[in-house]
């Protein structure tokens, strides 16, 4: 699913990243961990391809080492494409999945499912059935027209699940999902991308602090000074 290599990234003078090699499989949960600083986000940010690693020469202890990033999802050399051909990319085979979930606040929550969906070119009708399916998988269905500050954190999040499942992504990238959930509905969301899992095969790559989201987890890479650890 996902083959990641030689990946680095330094803003300035100061390396987040140092040289990961990641493999995920389809289908897989998998959490990635560590304290804050370790480079978990910048990380999912550049398998999702909203920001790109190092490329070429640069000096490294005094040595010039070469930075050759290499990421692979489902077969697509996604490093490779244009600027114009990675968003369609990303629209069409990638989720994601925020803390603050992100939504537009002027949309209700069929409004905000469609949006990836009309984004792609999809009928209006077409992205109303879809979205209309993921609330009522979601237990949502009598939501549908409530915008975001009308909805409970817990209803927040599953409506960005259900945006970020749209256009029946190849996997999800979520960054600290439930960090501004209550208990209840932390264990809601976390249950949820499991059964989306056995349901749908969904693949999950997760970013998290919360121990009991990574042992739930089919695997859990752990983090640290930028390195796998």
């Amino acid at each position: 699913m996902i083959q990641a290599r030689n990946i680095y990234k330094s803003f300035d003078k100061l390396q987040v990243l140092k040289g990961i090699d990641l493999d995920i499989e389809q289908g897989e949960v998998v959490s990635i961990v560590g304290r804050s600083g370790a480079g978990k986000t910048t990380l999912l940010q550049i398998l999702g391809t909203l920001d790109k690693p190092d490329f070429g020469f640069k000096p490294n202890d005094g040595e010039k080492v070469v930075y050759a990033p290499e990421i692979l999802i489902n077969g697509t050399d996604v490093l490779r494409l244009k600027d114009k051909a990675l968003s369609t990319f990303r629209n069409r085979h990638i989720g994601f999945v925020f803390q603050f979930h992100q939504l537009l606040p002027e949309f209700s929550a069929l409004e905000n499912i469609m949006m990836p969906a009309l984004i792609a070119g999809t009928s209006h009708s077409q992205a109303k059935a879809r979205a209309q399916e993921l609330l009522d998988f979601l237990g949502l269905k009598d939501r549908s027209t409530h915008r975001p500050n009308e909805l409970s954190g817990g209803e927040k999040q599953r409506v960005a699940v259900a945006r970020a499942l749209m256009n029946k992504p190849d996997v999800i990238f979520a960054d600290e999902p439930s960090g501004s959930l209550d208990t209840q509905n932390k264990q809601e969301l976390h249950q949820l991308f499991f059964d989306l899992r056995q349901q749908l095969g969904q693949t999950f790559v997760i970013v998290t602090h919360d121990e009991s989201l990574a042992q739930m987890s089919d695997r859990i890479i752990h983090m640290k000074d930028g390195v796998i650890v």
